[in-house]
């Protein structure tokens, strides 16, 4: 267990860690010189058990709140120190709020001082205490009279018995979870190297392991580990532990940095939050109020932005986006204390919702219910909330971030789908993933009622009207898992649903007999549309949409805007161009112009229109074949000559 110390300034608190441990945790000139401390101290004490009870020792002054802040991140137990000469004081209050915020709900008030009042004073100052207290979590703390300085009285023995049988009573920390050490120390120990030090907040690691110092990024190897003041194999949540880490430097590291698995974090400058304000502080934040925020041992200023209607005053409670001028890492159920613009009160605190936040779209309907998921997320119940609030999933990567927990596909409910687009993996309950097909489906089929004439739509195109917001690996995963429910066929770059067929009219029939013996006499120069519209008597776009259709079914290549080859001629350039690259190795411009005896512009468009079909690939200034190109013998047809599949006749009259 780890006890956390906290009160006024000169109440004795580093005195009575003395006096409880044997250790002055004032290590430094300035505050063994000054009589105050400055920097968090450090104790530690084995219990009968075997276990080691540790206690963080914090600053009282009130411009060192953000140091006492960063030294109760992870505490279990506070221990709230009083005078007894001066009784409850401005930062005993506002420690007290910090605990709370922190969520902090166990503790016992030392009443120290207690030599230098007569009891008159003691009881005041106790039923003091006790009203402080009857509205907070410590309402049920035992209060004990100590002398810390000369250790004669006896409450003393009884705190450090209470302290030690809480300890030994106190189950074990759940070491479930990713791993995350909050950094509050950084130093260098003269043949060893950096050594950081904090609290673990979940999760465990062992020496020789691999981490990620965030927000940094930096990746570093753990040489050896001390947990609780010992050397240890391994280091678990709710520990104090020192790593002493390889493949970095003491500058790099800084207080607020996280030691952590190298999935649970990702940089975030955005924090959507539950904020609740301190009643008494008359304070009132609207749009762009700025905040002094405390999360683990980091202090950030960051611009609050309202998600719920209307400014937060003193007493309100609310959602706001947290908006930071640096980096910063943080977990959904971490909690924060928020101190005001100029970081000399504090104000409030909250607990952190999502830590990757957008940007826009923050109060949309949708942004709502999936805050109000999260918030069950870290009440306790589960991730079923977050799916259901998903229609596009949640990417394995970002549920790890999420719950700071590992993914494993065991655990899920039956009902959960693992979609697996590329390289990625995304988390669908299975009547979600279900809706997001039937979607695609229902889009393709509002297509070919408006636009019977074409034979369907491309993927990018489809991809606009049914799911604009998809990432893109799962939009790929989403037709590919279609097309083999054999719910949607590929002709070419369209999509269509497998009843449908692009057909040709009577009229189209009576066009494209007149416009393919052009073409195919136009041999390696054939006509333009224009031109041919021209010879046929038709407008220019009839004999586009003819031409098109043709192309679609592989009667005819498009190989430039308006430009048509008949297939048997197309064949004749691919077999020209084959003869070219085994007897010379590779294929240049100028070399197929003067083989097939047209200009160097046509040439040219006639290998890119190649290279773009897969039939040859481009290096510098040269086109050769491809050896796995199978264009040819699958009749490709459309403009970006691709495969005819089953259903597309190439001979459509």
């Amino acid at each position: 267990m780890i006890i956390g110390l906290a009160g006024h300034i000169d109440h004795g608190k580093t005195t009575l860690v003395h006096a409880l441990t044997g250790v002055d945790t004032d290590r430094l000139k300035e505050e063994k010189a000054r009589g105050m401390s400055i920097e968090l101290g450090y104790a530690y004490v084995p219990l009968e058990n075997g276990e080691v009870l540790g206690y963080v020792d914090v600053p009282g002054h009130e411009r060192l709140v953000h140091t006492m802040a960063a030294g109760v991140c992870g505490i279990e137990f506070a221990l709230l120190v009083v005078a007894a000469d001066d009784g409850v004081m401005p930062q005993t209050r506002e420690h007290l709020a910090i605990l709370e915020l922190f969520g902090v709900r166990q503790g016992a008030v030392a009443l120290t001082k207690v030599d230098r009042v007569d009891t008159e004073r003691l009881l005041a100052v106790e039923r003091q205490v006790s009203s402080m207290l009857a509205g907070s979590a410590l309402r049920e703390a035992p209060i004990f009279r100590v002398d810390a300085r000369t250790g004669a009285h006896p409450g003393t023995a009884a705190l450090r018995h209470h302290l030690h049988e809480t300890a030994v009573r106190s189950p074990e920390r759940s070491a479930e979870g990713l791993y995350r050490l909050a950094v509050d120390r950084v130093f260098n120990l003269p043949g060893r190297g950096v050594v950081v030090t904090g609290t673990v907040c979940s999760g465990q690691i062992v020496a020789g392991a691999a981490a990620r110092l965030m927000p940094s990024g930096v990746v570093v190897r753990v040489r050896s580990i001390h947990a609780q003041h010992r050397p240890a194999g391994r280091g678990r949540a709710g520990q104090r532990c020192a790593l002493n880490l390889v493949g970095i430097e003491q500058r790099a590291i800084a207080r607020g940095d996280w030691l952590a698995d190298p999935g649970v974090f990702a940089p975030t400058s955005r924090i959507d939050a539950r904020l609740r304000l301190l009643p008494g502080t008359g304070l009132r934040l609207g749009a762009w109020s700025p905040l002094h925020i405390h999360v683990g041992t980091a202090h950030r200023l960051a611009h609050i932005v309202p998600l719920d209607a209307g400014n937060l005053c003193a007493g309100d409670e609310g959602r706001v986006q947290l908006v930071f001028d640096r980096l910063i890492c943080a977990l959904p159920g971490d909690r924060f204390i928020a101190r005001d613009a100029q970081g000399a009160h504090t104000v409030g605190g909250g607990v952190v919702l999502d830590p990757y936040a957008p940007a826009r779209k923050r109060r949309s309907a949708q942004r709502r219910g999936a805050l109000d998921a999260l918030e069950r997320m870290i009440a306790g119940e589960g991730i079923t909330a977050l799916l259901m609030h998903a229609p596009y999933g949640i990417e394995a990567t970002d549920l790890v971030r999420l719950t700071g927990r590992p993914l494993r596909p065991g655990g899920l409910r039956s009902d959960t789908v693992l979609v697996q687009a590329g390289a990625e993996r995304f988390l669908f309950l299975d009547a979600n993933w279900r809706a997001l097909l039937e979607r695609v489906v229902g889009a393709l089929r509002v297509f070919h009622a408006e636009v019977p004439d074409e034979v369907g739509v491309d993927a990018g195109r489809l991809r606009r009207i049914a799911c604009p917001e998809i990432a893109d690996a799962l939009w790929r995963a989403a037709i590919d898992a279609l097309t083999r429910e054999r719910r949607i066929d590929r002709t070419g770059p369209w999509l269509h649903l497998p009843e449908h067929r692009m057909t040709l009219t009577e009229d189209d029939r009576e066009l494209a007999q007149q416009l393919q013996p052009l073409l195919a006499r136009g041999h390696f120069d054939p006509p333009w549309v224009r031109a041919l519209a021209v010879q046929v008597h038709a407008a220019d776009a009839r004999v586009r949409d003819v031409l098109r259709k043709l192309a679609v079914q592989g009667a005819v290549y498009q190989v430039v805007h308006d430009l048509y080859y008949d297939r048997g001629c197309i064949d004749e350039l691919a077999d020209i161009l084959d003869a070219l690259a085994r007897q010379h190795g590779c294929v240049e411009a100028a070399r197929y112009r003067d083989a097939i005896h047209v200009g160097r512009k046509r040439a040219v468009q006639i290998l890119e229109f190649f290279d773009r079909v897969g039939y040859t690939r481009r290096v510098r200034d040269a086109h050769l074949p491809r050896a796995d190109s199978a264009w040819k013998a699958h009749a490709p047809g459309g403009a970006a000559g691709l495969q005819t599949q089953q259903g597309a006749s190439a001979a459509p009259w």
